[in-house]
């Protein structure tokens, strides 16, 4: 899960994110079981079955951060993962852990842009972001790149805050992220400012049937959005398109 307010198109903030979660990766999972209380680990374990990634598969987990979606993914074992993410410090904590879990040969961890993804088109066969697409410099240009390497028919799973439809937990909420979330966060990263971004980040951020009009302009197609606990978050899904079947009877190439 990441806290961090959404990028602009102004040069320097790739090395602004990395330099943010590099001071707090010591203490990142801390604060993430804190101030989800805990709910964190349901929501990606949603995310992953909703990738419904069959034997065989190898998964995109872009924003990777500390590895938690990632290690999620790898707990059917007939699947790998690569992880890939702006911060070595946060890599460093996803490879102790993989290896603590005896999963290290099954998961590869690297500092990679997701907007300019080191990898060939079609090379993975499902994709997933939790908390991360907030932080694209370029939403289009990441949402397109993971399109990219995505092999025809694959999904996007995508993990994000919205907006709570209740108005009244929607107040709760923002009171939360204002006041409380602030607090516990600079005194347990101990990094100043640390976690005070959240409410700016969330109204900034195309939720809902906004966001999946930027995944369908991406390219995606057969999109559904599902909020998770009362609209806190929600839970994206697109599939890259798959390629049209010739016509019975059409010239092929090279005939």
């Amino acid at each position: 899960m990441r806290f961090f307010p959404p990028i602009g198109e102004q040069p320097g903030k790739h090395e602004q994110v990395e330099a943010m979660f590099s001071a707090i990766a010591p203490r990142y999972d801390l604060l993430n079981r804190l101030l989800s209380l805990g709910i964190d680990r349901a929501w990606r374990r949603i995310a992953v079955s909703a990738l419904r990634a069959t034997p065989g598969a190898h998964i995109l987990d872009a924003a990777t951060g500390t590895g938690d979606l990632a290690l999620t993914a790898l707990q059917n074992s007939a699947v790998t993962v690569t992880g890939v993410d702006l911060s070595e410090a946060m890599l460093k904590v996803a490879r102790h852990k993989a290896a603590e879990r005896g999963v290290g040969d099954r998961v590869t961890f690297q500092v990679a842009d997701v907007e300019a993804l080191p990898f060939d088109d079609e090379a993975f066969t499902g994709a997933m972001v939790a908390f991360g697409v907030r932080n694209f410099q370029n939403l289009r240009r990441g949402l397109e790149e993971m399109l990219r390497v995505l092999q025809p028919g694959a999904q996007l799973v995508v993990l994000e805050f919205s907006r709570p439809t209740s108005r009244l937990l929607r107040s709760l909420f923002h009171a939360y992220a204002r006041v409380v979330l602030p607090a516990i966060g600079r005194a347990v990263s101990r990094v100043p400012g640390a976690y005070t971004y959240l409410p700016e980040s969330m109204r900034a951020f195309p939720s809902g049937a906004a966001f999946l009009a930027r995944m369908q302009e991406a390219g995606f197609a057969n999109l559904r959005a599902q909020p998770l606990t009362f609209g806190v978050v929600s839970l994206y899904v697109g599939q890259a398109p798959t390629k049209p079947e010739p016509e019975p009877g059409a010239a092929t190439d090279g005939t």
